[in-house]
C-alpha cells in the first residue's frame, strides 16, 4: 500500500491553496489544488485520492454539490470542509450529510494539521480494515483466530464497531462500542446481541438485513438513544464468498454534540424571532394610528412614506412568522389539530378570495374536483399550503396566463394539483426549491418578493400529514405542483362519527 497520502485542496482563494500546499507538502503529503468544484470533479475522475479539503463557497460548482457527488461516487474519501465563521451552520449540515470534519478560516496551523492527520489515519485504517475483511470474510466464525490482527485497528477507532453472524451473535466488537452503549461488563465473543444492545429498533434492522429485505449494496442509517446521548448506527450486510449474507456489520457514532448544536440554532432563531415580532407589531400599530389621522392630518407625501414603511414592516413580520413556522415544523409541533377536512371547500374559499386579484393581473384562475374524500388534517395548515401554492402560481405567471387547481380521489390518497403557465423552473433548480431560503432566479420575476421559506413550510406541513409533494416544470411553459394526502376510509370515518361503537 502506498504510504504517501494524496490530498486534493479545493478553494477559489489562491492564498488558501498555496498555504495548504506549503504546509502539507512539508509534512510528507502529496498535494493537488483546484480553484473550483468542476476542476475538482475532473481531477477525481482521473485517479484515486485519499483526502479532500473542500471550500463551500466557490464559482461554477460549490462545495455542497461536490460533496454530494463525492459521497455518492467516492464514499471512502474523507472530506474536510473549509468554511468561514459565517457558514459554520452549513458546515455542520455537510457533516450530517457525510463530511468527515470542518475547519474554519483563518487556520490555526496546529489544529489544521491535526485534523488532516486524523483524516489520514482514518483513511489508512479503513484501507487496512478493507484488506483484512477481504482476506477473512470467508468465515466470520473464525474471526476470533484473527483477533490479534484486528485488535490494534478497532481499538484505535473512536466509533463503535460490531459484527454479528447469522444467529445475531456478536463475533467482533471494540471498546468504543461498550463505551457508547454505557456498558462496563466484559463480554467474550461470540455473545448474544442482547448482552450488548437492547434497542429493539436496531435489532429489527439487523434482522431485516439478515432476511435479505434490504438491498445488499445499501447501508441503513438510524438514530438510537442511549441514556442522554444520541447515536447514529449505520448497518450493512456482511457477505460470504458466494455473495450470500453471512452476518451484519454496524458502526455507531456519537452525534449528541451535533444534535445539541442544531437545537441551539433552532432555539436562537426562535428567540430572536419572538423578540423582534413584538416591537414590529407595536411600530405597525403606531403607523396605523398616523394613517387614520388620529394624531393629526397627514399630507399626501407623508401618507405615502408611512404606507411604504408599513409594507416593509409587514414583510419583516411575515419573515418572522415563517421562521417561527419552520422552527415549529422542525420540532414536530406545527400540526396541532387534525380533523376530517373537506379540501374542496377550502379550495373554493381560497379561489373566491384570490380570483379578483388574479383577474387584475390578467390571470385566469380556475378550479375543478372529482371523487373527493375527506382527509384527516389541520384545516388551517391546508389553507396555508394551498394559498401559498396558488399565490406562487399567480405571481410567477405572465399576464394572460392560466392557473388551475384540481383535486381528485386517487386510490387511498387525495391528489391536489396546482398548474400554471408561468416562467417555469430550470431543471438544475428543481431539487433545491424546497430548501429553506432558496428562491428561483428569473429575470421576469425579480419584482416578486418573498422569504424563500414558503415551499419549505409547504413540504414540512405535507410530510407532517403523512403526505408527499413533487414538482414538474418546463422553462417558459409552466409548473405543476402535486400533493398526495391520505384519505379517511369510510370505515375509519364511521368510527370517528360514532366513537361509542
Amino acid at each position: 500500500m502506498n504510504e504517501t497520502m494524496k490530498i486534493l485542496v479545493v478553494d477559489d482563494e489562491r492564498p488558501i491553496r498555496d498555504g495548504c500546499h506549503r504546509v502539507l507538502t512539508g509534512r510528507g503529503y502529496e498535494v493537488i489544488t483546484a480553484e473550483n468544484g468542476q476542476i475538482a470533479l475532473d481531477i477525481l475522475a482521473k485517479g484515486p485520492l485519499d483526502i479532500i479539503l473542500l471550500d463551500l463557497k466557490m464559482p461554477v460548482i460549490g462545495g455542497k454539490e461536490v460533496l454530494e457527488v463525492t459521497r455518492a461516487t467516492y464514499p471512502d474519501i474523507p472530506v474536510i470542509i473549509i468554511t468561514g465563521h459565517g457558514t459554520v451552520d452549513t458546515a455542520v449540515e455537510c457533516m450530517k450529510n457525510g463530511a468527515y470534519d470542518f475547519i474554519t478560516k483563518p487556520f490555526q496551523i496546529d489544529q489544521f494539521v491535526l485534523t488532516v492527520q486524523r483524516a489520514a489515519d482514518k483513511r489508512k485504517l479503513e484501507q487496512k480494515a478493507r484488506l483484512f475483511e477481504e482476506e477473512n470474510i470467508r468465515n466470520l466464525y473464525d474471526l476470533n483466530l484473527e483477533k490479534s490482527r484486528l485488535k490494534t485497528i478497532i481499538n484505535r477507532m473512536a466509533n463503535g464497531v460490531m459484527v454479528t453472524n447469522r444467529n445475531l451473535e456478536v463475533v467482533l466488537h471494540n471498546p468504543a462500542l461498550m463505551r457508547l452503549m454505557e456498558t462496563s461488563e466484559e463480554i467474550e465473543n461470540p455473545a448474544p446481541i442482547a448482552k450488548i444492545i437492547n434497542k429493539a429498533s436496531l435489532i429489527d434492522t439487523l434482522k431485516r438485513i439478515l432476511t435479505g429485505e434490504s438491498s445488499e449494496e445499501v447501508s441503513i442509517s438510524q438514530e438510537i438513544q442511549v441514556g442522554k446521548n444520541t447515536l447514529r448506527a449505520i448497518s450493512a450486510p456482511a457477505l460470504g464468498p458466494d455473495k450470500s449474507i453471512a452476518g451484519t456489520v454496524t458502526v455507531l457514532e456519537d452525534i449528541t454534540a451535533f444534535k445539541q448544536l442544531d437545537q441551539m440554532k433552532s432555539d436562537f432563531v426562535n428567540m430572536v424571532a419572538h423578540e423582534l415580532r413584538s416591537p414590529l407589531v407595536s411600530i405597525r400599530q403606531l403607523n396605523s394610528v398616523l394613517l387614520e389621522g388620529l394624531a393629526g392630518p397627514l399630507q399626501e407625501k407623508q401618507q405615502d412614506f408611512v404606507k411604504r414603511g408599513m409594507r416593509k414592516i409587514d414583510s419583516l413580520i411575515q419573515l418572522i412568522n415563517d421562521l417561527l413556522d419552520v422552527a415549529k415544523i422542525e420540532a414536530g409541533k406545527y400540526v396541532q389539530h387534525q380533523v376530517p377536512t373537506d379540501i374542496g371547500k377550502i379550495i373554493e374559499e381560497i379561489v373566491a378570495l384570490m380570483e379578483p386579484g388574479a383577474r387584475e393581473q390578467g390571470i385566469i384562475l380556475t378550479h375543478s374536483f372529482r371523487g373527493l374524500k375527506p382527509v384527516q388534517a389541520d384545516p388551517k395548515n391546508m389553507e396555508e399550503i394551498i394559498n401559498n401554492l396558488i399565490s406562487n402560481a399567480i405571481n410567477y405567471s405572465p399576464e394572460g396566463g392560466r392557473v388551475s387547481i384540481s383535486a381528485r380521489g386517487f386510490g387511498e390518497y387525495m391528489e391536489i394539483k396546482v398548474e400554471d403557465t408561468g416562467v417555469g423552473i430550470h431543471p438544475e433548480e428543481l431539487p433545491k426549491i424546497f430548501d429553506k431560503f432558496y428562491r428561483v432566479k428569473h429575470p421576469k420575476t425579480r419584482q416578486v418578493t418573498g422569504t424563500g421559506l414558503g415551499l419549505a413550510i409547504v413540504k414540512g406541513v405535507v410530510e407532517a400529514h403523512h403526505g408527499a409533494i413533487d414538482v414538474e416544470s418546463i422553462v417558459d411553459k409552466g409548473t405543476i405542483f402535486r400533493i398526495l394526502l391520505p384519505v379517511i376510509e369510510p370505515t375509519d370515518q364511521s368510527q370517528k362519527d360514532n366513537p361509542s361503537e
